[in-house]
């Protein structure tokens, strides 16, 4: 005989395997009396289960769709096969930019038996992305760790490595993962600066909590900071320019990953973009067919004007062929 807390557990997973259960089947499933099902029916009730009966002889057991997500009972198979699903959702970005995705997985993965976290270990390592040859490559136990010291409120100390290759090792207050694009950024109090900072998640090489809890006064907005970040990153060149159009507006059309804005009033605003070179800028900026002035520098604003005249004189009629 089972005890009454796991014939309850039991009785939770047989309700979620299906949409209804006769008494009779339950019982027969439990080994227990109609009486006991009965019973166990009305402490689920009072643990705040919403376990629906229709009366009579083939009236049947049913949860509820509720407000509350009750504990769900996993075998084998079903923790494994959520355990991907979650693994592959947050190295896919399919679910946003969020770590929603990566929060329910260090759940799952806390509580999960050691032979299905085990299996789980095995299929990381044996399953293999492929990825264009700019795309970032992040292991999921990386992700896994950097969210686990998000949720842990303590500083952490994190190895690092930049864009030139260079290694350090930093003091960090971690406090949120991003995902924008196609990479995962991490955005953290770096300790020694005093200053909020983003780095990216594939170049993390360990994180280890220090013990020490940590109260994050005032934290920034992180996407908003993962996206200047990646706006003001290291290009050749820079050009300034003035757009006739509000803030919102002009952040619709020029997103805050590709420019830095500031407005001009109530009804201009001024943005910073980075390029490759002078042409590159100019024909981005021929891209987006709105009126625009170049503030600086000269190098841009003539690269702009010689692309229009070129665009003006192989449209100009007289240059048609006869």
């Amino acid at each position: 005989m089972i005890s009454t807390s796991a014939r309850l557990l039991r009785l939770v997973s047989l309700l979620c395997a299906r949409p209804s259960w006769t008494c009779g089947e339950l019982a027969r499933h439990l080994a227990v009396t109609e009486r006991t099902v009965r019973r166990d029916v009305a402490r689920l009730r009072e643990l705040g289960y919403g376990v629906e009966s229709d009366p009579g002889p083939w009236g049947g057991y049913r949860l509820r769709a509720g407000t509350q997500v009750p504990p769900l009972i996993l075998d084998d198979e079903e923790a494994l096969a959520v355990a991907v699903g979650l693994r592959e959702a947050a190295l896919s970005g399919v679910l946003g930019g969020d770590q929603a995705a990566l929060s329910a997985l260090l759940k799952l993965r806390q509580v999960l038996p050691r032979r299905i976290a085990d299996r789980l270990g095995e299929m990381d390592a044996a399953f293999v992305h492929t990825l264009r040859p700019d795309e970032p490559q992040i292991t999921p136990g990386t992700l896994l760790d950097l969210a686990a010291a998000c949720r842990r409120g303590e500083r952490s100390r994190m190895s690092y490595r930049d864009r030139e290759g260079t290694a350090t090792v930093r003091d960090v207050d971690p406090y949120r993962l991003v995902r924008t694009g196609r990479r995962w950024y991490f955005v953290a109090r770096d300790v020694t600066r005093d200053e909020w900072r983003t780095f990216r998640a594939d170049r993390v090489g360990r994180i280890q909590p220090t013990g020490r809890p940590v109260d994050l006064v005032d934290p920034p907005d992180p996407a908003l900071l993962v996206s200047r970040s990646i706006a003001a990153g290291a290009y050749p060149l820079y050009v300034r320019i003035r757009l006739p159009l509000p803030m919102d507006q002009a952040l619709r059309m020029i997103p805050p990953t590709v420019g830095t804005h500031r407005p001009e009033g109530p009804g201009a605003t001024i943005v910073d973009i980075g390029g490759p070179d002078a042409d590159g800028l100019a024909k981005y900026l021929l891209s987006l067919a709105t009126p625009l002035r170049v503030v600086s520098p000269d190098e841009v604003r003539e690269a702009l004007v010689s692309r229009t005249r070129d665009l003006l004189d192989n449209n100009n009629a007289d240059g048609r062929p006869g």
